[in-house]
């Protein structure tokens, strides 16, 4: 089989990341952010150069990939964070001080989804949003398996626990979820 997990092919960046509303001056995090840099350059071309766009992920060579793509783009509102996102409190950006966040194609890789969600929530302002995208229980000739694809409802249990208000759900690409949610 083969192992698509991230890239802009199935899923539009700046489309979803418009659903949002990102704006000049806004703070933002993509929350494991990986190598490919989509999503990273479309929010941070979104917003401007006065805004802070984090790029947070596990993976040293990611973050290093990640931005030097962004510079290569001449974008220059991106800031690095090494950080485990499934460890209460270890990402390095204030708490309560961002607009918006998105996790994308990250949830499948974890047993500890409901850290995550907990994490990105921590960084939010309140009213602020955050967008879930992962793959889809749907079959697909590649993507990870069956098995390690999260349950919707799950994602959106553990979301409702944390007091993140689903605010949209929607079909992201042919092969994923979308849903965005608010802190209370």
């Amino acid at each position: 089989m083969v192992y698509i997990s991230r890239g802009n092919t199935l899923l539009d960046p700046q489309a979803l990341l418009l659903r949002l509303g990102l704006k000049a001056g806004d703070r933002i995090a993509n929350l494991g952010c990986g190598g490919s840099g989509h999503f990273t350059a479309a929010a941070a071309r979104l917003v401007g150069d006065k805004s802070t766009v984090y790029i947070v992920d596990i993976l040293k060579s990611a973050l290093k990939t990640t931005a030097s793509k962004a510079r290569l783009e001449g974008l220059t509102n991106i800031k690095s964070i090494w950080s485990n996102l499934e460890i209460a409190g270890a990402t390095n950006i204030p708490e309560n001080s961002l607009n918006f966040a998105f996790i994308v194609n990250v949830l499948f890789e974890s047993k500890k989804q409901e850290n995550i969600l907990a994490e990105a929530r921590r960084l939010l302002k309140p009213g602020g949003k955050l967008l879930v995208v992962d793959w889809s229980q749907t079959s697909a000739p590649f993507g990870p398996p069956q098995a390690s694809r999260v349950n919707l409802a799950d994602i959106q249990n553990s979301a409702q626990k944390l007091n993140l208000k689903l605010i949209d759900q929607f079909q992201a690409g042919p092969y994923h979820f979308g849903l965005i949610f608010q802190k209370s």
